[in-house]
């Protein structure tokens, strides 16, 4: 087959249409110098005399006789004849009631051919009535089908019949391919498996392999298929694409391969090999495809014989673990950004604490761990810090939610806040001011926080909005500060007012502020955080801020469970 390759799938088609077409023309003149005597030549091919076959022994002849009795004696019978059907076979003969209605066949000759374990061999039901041999041909339908042949209704072609019968107790099933014709006044009906368990086997070893194999002749135009081509395809078995066919379902970017594989089939070449794609039912479909050609004696290919192999779904679960791997390193990328962000963020927003702090005699020591632990920060924030006016800000707060959304409404939040305390206002206009702030934002979602002055005679002028109150470590025990004036959360409530609430200080007081990620635990009731929070305080009476802090995230109790968000701020009156 040596042509150009082709620039269109018609190329292509019109190209194997020439190659069929030229195949059938030189098989037909080799047919015809075989047949018919060149005039005036001698045929020096060695010619055997044939001689008369045999006839074949017909059962009465040697002293037993034939039970169907439709042959003339010494003439091929019918009984001899079944012995050459490879299926089970048997000669029917009607047995009509008084109306000459046919009610059951009886069976006047069988081959030994059985189509299933649990059946019995035709020939040793030879004399028995068919409905006795095979009782189940009653509610299958057979029996019906097999007296319409009789009555001259046609032959009976690849029925299907369901065939269930009970032997020794047990119930049996098979599915049987009938066929049934008349033989004189007799019928001969033919059954088989309709798939064999090697058949069977196959197509479950095609279907596990994502396996099929088509043969195209390219004399006959016959395509056969196997079940495994077919449900590649998605195409009934009955109807198995021609080539033609499968070079219109080719993605254009395939032509010049299936056409170079098509050539190396039909060249000869063994084995060629490829891999092609198909658009079968607006799906794409990537096949590795082996051929082989069929050739005659003069080495002309009269037939394809291709294997296919469904690659597909490797190639899906390849392009979605591609696709996962690109989403993840966008992610990794994502997240590496993020946390610069979040450090350079943190830097910012939550500092070290200056040498002022301790100029006015507090102490001050900090932690904040995020509950994502690729997270730098989160919406947990404080501030410390002392004001032009001397005294000293200090403010714990939570803003919903996590990651870089949370941190933004944080620093707003952070930062208003540190902008309305440079007005000299008391710790509940503060927060009355920043609630209207993030209640007039559509964006915002609520947030707690506890904010507060310490003044130069050590009281403490505090607010809370819905936040766990500060817990105080005097004289070896601890507890949270008292306040009727809890307001409600930052956001929830246009137009409040939130009161300050006076706590007096005395040296070696030391005051902790933390956010609920400190004291929340999943099933369990807050306040038996907050008091098991204030046992462990009391715990380290004498420790300085930072010692405090290190015994909390030291306690193993404590860190379990965290599922938030944690920020503390200690501050120690000296």
């Amino acid at each position: 087959m040596g042509f150009p390759l082709p620039d269109t799938v018609e190329d292509l088609k019109a190209l194997l249409g020439e190659e069929v077409a030229s195949l059938r023309s030189a098989v037909r003149r080799t047919a015809d110098r075989t047949t018919v005597p060149v005039p005036g030549e001698e045929v020096t091919a060695s010619v055997q005399t044939l001689s008369p076959a045999p006839s074949l022994p017909v059962r009465g002849d040697s002293g037993d006789d034939c039970i169907c009795s439709t042959h003339d004696p010494g003439a091929t019978g019918t009984c001899s004849v079944l012995d050459a059907i490879p299926a089970s076979a048997v000669l029917l003969e009607a047995v009509r009631d008084q109306g000459g209605a046919v009610r059951d066949f009886r069976i006047v000759a069988g081959n030994r051919i059985r189509s299933a374990e649990w059946l019995e061999a035709p020939h040793r039901q030879v004399g028995q009535r068919f409905l006795e041999a095979r009782p189940g041909a009653a509610t299958s339908g057979l029996l019906a089908g097999l007296a319409d042949v009789v009555a001259g209704g046609g032959p009976l072609e690849g029925r299907v019949v369901d065939y269930t019968e009970q032997r020794l107790g047990r119930l049996h099933r098979a599915p049987l391919l009938y066929s049934a014709a008349r033989c004189g006044e007799q019928v001969l009906a033919t059954w088989r498996p309709v798939q064999s368990q090697t058949e069977l086997l196959t197509i479950d070893a095609q279907f596990l392999a994502s396996l099929g194999w088509g043969n195209w002749d390219l004399l006959s135009g016959k395509v056969t298929w196997s079940e495994g081509l077919s449900r590649i395809f998605h195409a009934e078995i009955r109807m198995p694409w021609s080539l033609d066919q499968l070079c219109d379902a080719l993605l254009p970017d395939d032509l010049t391969a299936f056409a170079e594989f098509l050539t190396s089939v039909l060249a000869g070449e063994e084995p060629a090999w490829t891999r092609i794609r198909f658009l079968v039912l607006g799906e794409v479909r990537t096949l590795d495809l082996l051929g082989r050609p069929v050739a005659g004696t003069d080495g002309r290919p009269w037939a394809l014989n291709l294997v296919a192999r469904d690659l597909t779904p490797q190639i899906r679960s390849r392009r979605r673990l591609a696709e996962t791997e690109r989403e993840s390193d966008r992610l990794r990328r994502q997240a590496r950004a993020e946390r610069r962000v979040a450090d350079a963020l943190r830097e910012a927003l939550l500092p070290t604490h200056s040498e002022a702090l301790a100029a006015v005699g507090l102490t001050v020591a900090a932690s904040y761990g995020p509950s994502e632990p690729d997270a730098a920060v989160g919406g947990d924030w404080y501030k410390c810090r002392l004001l032009p006016d001397g005294r000293v800000l200090i403010a714990i707060g939570d803003a919903a939610g996590h990651g870089l959304d949370a941190v933004a409404r944080m620093s707003q939040q952070r930062h208003a806040l540190a902008g309305l305390a440079q007005t000299g206002a008391s710790a509940g206009e503060i927060t009355t001011w920043l609630n209207e702030l993030v209640c007039s934002d559509p964006t915002e979602q609520t947030a707690t926080m506890v904010t507060g002055h310490i003044d130069d005679a050590r009281d403490l002028h505090w607010a809370d909005a819905g936040h766990p109150a500060p817990i105080l470590l005097r004289d070896g025990r601890a507890r949270p500060l008292q306040t009727s004036e809890r307001g409600p959360l930052l956001g929830a409530l246009p137009g409040y007012a939130y009161q300050t609430t006076t706590t007096h200080l005395l040296p070696g007081d030391v005051l902790l502020l933390y956010t609920d990620g400190m004291v929340e635990r999943r099933g369990e009731d807050v306040t038996k955080g907050i008091e098991r929070l204030a046992d462990l305080v009391a715990g380290v009476p004498d420790a300085t801020p930072q010692a405090l802090i290190d015994a909390i995230l030291a306690d193993p109790e404590q860190q379990s469970g965290h599922e938030d968000d944690a920020c503390m701020l200690a501050i120690r009156v000296d």
